[in-house]
């Protein structure tokens, strides 16, 4: 498979590559060149930290019922 250098020095990349390198708009690539001459191209986005909360996401625990929160908004509680 190959590609045409534009003007600018772009080249657009094949849409299967894209999806094998799990790469879409705004991702950011990396090329790294071998000892041997070849270029290899690379999704440069890492698997992030995790932060210091991760582990609060996604679990408020346990609370008010709608109709509780309801009867409190209403002034009935």
């Amino acid at each position: 498979m190959s590609e045409t250098v534009t003007a600018d020095g772009q080249v657009t990349i094949p849409k299967d590559v894209r999806d094998q390198l799990g790469i879409g708009p705004g991702s950011r690539v990396a090329f790294v060149r071998h000892a041997n001459g070849t270029i290899e191209i690379q999704n440069e986005e890492a698997p992030r930290k995790p932060g210091r909360f991760d582990k609060f996401l996604g679990h408020a625990g346990p609370g008010p019922s709608t109709d509780e929160i309801m009867e409190m908004t209403r002034g009935e509680a």
